[in-house]
């Protein structure tokens, strides 16, 4: 279903930043396209090589992907909550969660499977939503967020991390 991106009223000013650079288009096709591209880069990457923390105190390659799935499990949550027109206010969705697991000890392709399954979730969700589902809002903090920002924000927190995985990480990774 095409979906126009969220005017800047749609959502948090916090937002900003994902929704910027998200694309606009069909939103099940965004996301399985953008699901592609995930599974490709994180499968390229070898049980030694997904360890690689391109500083020391950043995240190593089992991170960055367990944190995606994190905060894509949380705002499809929260665009359950919008779309059913569920108004109770939401707390702001603190970024302590790769802090406090370990991510690292799970093999890869676990950690990539779940991915698999963390997103088909979100596509069933958003593939069920009516276009006045999209345009229902909830409260987050105390700012009103439409359900499709929320289809917007995971599709640009992901290529936000995805980004900053080819400029940092897939530089080191190409030469092992």
């Amino acid at each position: 279903m095409y979906f126009r991106k969220p005017q800047s009223d749609d959502y948090p000013a916090q937002f900003e930043t994902y929704i910027k650079i998200a694309p606009e288009g069909d939103l099940n096709e965004l996301l399985r396209a953008q699901e592609e591209e995930i599974l490709a880069l994180f499968r390229s990457c070898g049980e030694e090589q997904s360890m690689y923390r391109y500083q020391e105190g950043k995240w190593s390659v089992k991170e960055v992907l367990g944190h995606i799935m994190d905060t894509e499990r949380i705002m499809s949550y929260r665009l359950l909550c919008a779309s059913r027109g569920d108004k109770t206010p939401l707390p702001r969705h603190q970024d302590i969660f790769v802090s406090l697991t370990n991510f690292d000890r799970r093999p890869l392709a676990d950690l990539i499977e779940e991915f698999q399954t963390v997103r088909s979730a979100t596509r069933s969700l958003v593939t069920g939503l009516t276009e006045d589902e999209l345009n229902r809002s909830g409260v987050i903090i105390q700012d009103k967020t439409t359900a499709a920002a929320l289809v917007y924000f995971i599709l640009g927190h992901a290529a936000h991390h995805l980004h900053i995985f080819q400029e940092r990480y897939m530089s080191y990774l190409s030469k092992i």
